[in-house]
């Protein structure tokens, strides 16, 4: 499952690092041959853990020393116990035992809190700042000590986030701990994410190019991803959310039905059977005949390069990008990428066939649907409407009765959850709604921020001199002289591209998700935000490459990772063996950051008509079908519900040349009941208003922000309605005897009242 890689490996450092590795272990060794209560020939792992504690409580003070330098050993020294005493360990399995026992430790010791002040320290140091700005190149060193802190911090978030089978009991508890401190706003006042969302909007506005934004995104990733939760969590959440309202419980588990989806092949369209005939009258070998879909899932998970001549797409002429249909590469071609596991055993063939009946997905349908339904059929039948009134079936037929009936169960869930957000909800101090309400006052500069960074990690990105530098901690500060140390920076800066774009992908699509499940209207605005700063096109210019080739990248040295480099002897790097690459098949942090993107696509544009129009307009539909090429499931799967929400735009010919694609769709992707997807007929296929439909969501996001969280709605500053014609259209509540002493009332508090007209028009 591809959500694995919520937790995945340490891509913490970039491969020009390396030497760094050393100078934290000498600055470690030097510091603690000196300890008093150490004898010198005992090691770190040989202490006990009062001594361990001791030597850290020193450390701790030593980090309060005004001298910059002396600080920063002190730090490298901490960071080498954070990275597991690898000197003293013989594998990499050591190194991560005692990595994890030294970041609980550290934690324990308030060695956090200690590192928070001073990177607050380093990010208003407007020294360093404007040093940076001045500068011609941005290089390695230019980031040290920030570099240094983030990297300790992001080991302790990182360590102390993931569980373990064998944790101990204090340190689950100090799990739960640090998790509320995280997310609370214990640090300056607001969640400790609110300080590297400063440090991403301060360093895309130029005025500070030396933060080590990989780093900062990475941390701001896990951040948020401990404090609130991951996927698993959220469907956890969603489950006791519609238990405390009462709701029907949710007919299946996506995360599951997605993890059971095998990657699809088409079935062959009627062009491509003739073009097979026409083949065997040339006599050349021939495309694989039409064979079943099961049978061709099976016959690809056993063999996955031995189809070499197949091919899932049809001959569409908008989809005429040489680099990718010209490709011999077997990556090419009908391949299904499995997951890194090895597959299962083989089948017998009498079991080839043997697959579960029907469609993966439960049909689902909204309230808007049944009121069209019912408006037509009252329309037809008895020739009059009453608007949104879904019960009353009053002189339909019989087969109405039970087709309303049947709709009604499937949207059950749907309605009664609007239902209950009707009502004045009181609101819970989340670690959602707390970062939502931090985040609210500088939303939108977060958001394009975010995006900046997208496109310029993007691979489709050309270099520009405005553009943002975010090789500020890759780039070191002799650049290479030699072709081998060349290919390894290209190396290296590819790599880090790519997890920038992993960390920024995986953390929109979390607050997305998360933002959504607290409440729509903060799904809405941050979504609102991503369209306004053009991330649809920005997702579709990402997708307008040789996905194939960025799915099949091996920008890694598996030598250089940690923490192999610090245990195993390092062999000589040469060209031939960083032309090779990993072992890896496919780059599956580039799969990952791939379906999150589709998956933030899908979420800004479903049900909204002027997004879904943008999406035909930016001419998705080839960009989408080449992504289809990838065979993974979950990929497929995002992919076909993107072509699926416009393809009653794109018209009847497009749907009568794709009808591969129209099957692939019909099989893979939930249904609607209603909605005529495949034919074209649907009401909202009409003229779009972008700016009116958008104008529209904003003001009722304003009305939920300044009634959930104005905090001077109920103050002595509340700003007084001189305007007559707003103050007379005030609805007052009124007793309810009023109307019997009305006349009474205006006898006495208005006719016999005298009125000093003259008083009016002196000076007070």
């Amino acid at each position: 499952m591809v959500t694995a890689h919520d937790t995945d490996e340490l891509t913490l450092y970039s491969y020009t690092e390396e030497p760094e590795f050393a100078l934290n272990r000498d600055y470690f060794e030097e510091d603690f041959r000196s300890h008093g209560t150490v004898s010198r020939d005992r090691r770190w792992i040989e202490l006990t853990v009062e001594e361990q504690r001791s030597y850290v409580m020193r450390l701790l003070d030593a980090l309060e020393v005004t001298d910059r330098d002396k600080r920063l050993k002190v730090a490298r020294a901490i960071l080498y116990l954070a990275q597991g005493v690898f000197d003293d360990c013989d594998t990499e399995v050591d190194v991560l035992h005692w990595s994890r026992h030294n970041v609980f430790l550290l934690y324990d010791m308030g060695i956090f809190t200690a590192l928070l002040e001073l990177l607050s320290m380093e990010i208003d140091n407007n020294q360093a700042c404007s040093s940076a700005v001045r500068k011609p190149a941005i290089s390695l060193a230019d980031s040290t000590e920030l570099r240094v802190l983030l990297s300790i911090m992001y080991l302790i978030v990182e360590t102390i986030r993931v569980q373990t089978e064998d944790d101990r009991p204090e340190w689950r508890a100090s799990r739960e701990v640090f998790k509320n401190e995280l997310g609370s706003p214990l640090y300056n006042g607001e969640p400790f994410a609110l300080l590297l969302f400063t440090m991403v909007t301060k360093f895309c506005s130029m005025n500070a190019p030396h933060f080590p934004m990989k780093k900062v995104l990475l941390l701001l990733w896990k951040t948020i991803l401990f404090t609130v939760g991951g996927f698993q969590e959220l469907q956890e959440m969603k489950v006791r959310g519609r238990e405390r309202l009462n709701l029907p419980p949710l007919p299946e588990d996506s995360i599951k039905v997605v993890r059971a989806m095998r990657a699809a092949s088409p079935p062959a369209s009627a062009m491509e059977l003739i073009e097979q005939q026409q083949q065997q009258k040339r006599g050349r070998r021939s495309r694989r005949p039409l064979v079943k879909q099961d049978s061709l899932d099976t016959y690809n998970e056993r063999d996955p390069f031995k189809n070499d001549d197949a091919r899932d797409e049809e001959e569409d002429p908008e989809d005429t990008d040489s680099g990718i249909e010209g490709e011999v590469d077997p990556l090419d071609r009908d391949v299904i990428i499995q997951p890194p596991p090895p597959p299962p055993p083989l089948r017998p063939p009498t079991e080839r066939v043997n697959f579960p009946k029907g469609l993966p997905w439960a049909p689902k349908v909204r309230e808007k649907d049944i009121e069209h339904f019912l408006e037509t059929s009252r329309n037809k039948f008895i020739g009059f409407t009453l608007g949104n009134d879904t019960d009353t079936l009053v002189g339909l037929p019989r087969p109405i009765h039970e087709s309303v009936k049947t709709l009604k169960q499937v949207s059950g869930e749907i309605t009664a959850s609007y239902r209950n957000m009707a009502g004045e909800e009181e609101v819970a101090e989340t670690p959602t709604e707390m970062l939502y309400l931090g985040m609210l006052p500088n939303l939108s500069q977060y958001v394009i921020a975010l995006l900046k960074l997208l496109l310029a990690a993007a691979p489709t990105s050309k270099a520009k001199t405005d553009s943002i530098n975010i090789l500020a901690d890759v780039l070191p500060e002799e650049m290479p002289i030699t072709v081998l140390q060349s290919m390894k920076l290209g190396i290296d800066v590819n790599r880090h591209k790519e997890i920038i774009v992993k960390a920024i992908s995986a953390l929109l699509l979390l607050l997305l998700k998360h933002f959504k499940l607290n409440h729509i209207y903060q799904f809405e605005i941050v979504s609102q935000h991503l369209v306004f700063a053009n991330c649809i096109p920005l997702i579709l210019k990402f997708f307008n490459q040789n996905i194939m080739s960025y799915i099949s990248a091996k920008n890694s040295i598996c030598v250089l990772d940690f923490p192999h480099c610090v245990v195993h002897e390092m062999p000589e790097l040469t060209a031939e063996s960083l032309e090779a690459g990993d072992s890896n098949q496919f780059c599956w942090r580039n799969l990952f950051s791939c379906i999150n993107l589709l998956r933030i696509l899908n979420k800004l544009t479903k049900w909204k008509h002027s997004r879904t129009m943008m999406l035909v307009v930016f001419k998705s539909a080839p960009i989408l079908k080449r992504a289809l090429k990838v065979k993974q499931a979950m990929m497929q799967l995002y992919v076909l519900k993107l072509l699926k929400i416009q393809t009653k735009y794109l018209g009847r010919q497009w749907r009568k040349s794709n009808m591969k694609t129209m099957s692939a769709i019909y099989q893979k992707v939930r249904h609607r009941l209603n909605d005529d997807w495949a034919y074209g007929n649907d009401i909202d296929a009409r003229p779009w208003d972008f700016q009116a439909e958008e104008c529209a969501l904003r003001e009722s996001i304003e009305k939920f922000n300044s009634r959930r969280y104005d905090r001077n709605k109920n103050g002595d500053f509340v700003p007084v309605d001189n305007c007559l014609q707003s103050v007379l259209g005030q609805r007052v509540e009124l007793p309810e005897d009023f109307h019997y002493s009305y006349e009474m009332w205006l006898e006495r508090e208005v006719f016999s009242q005298p009125i000093q007209w003259e008083g009016l028009l002196q000076n007070p």
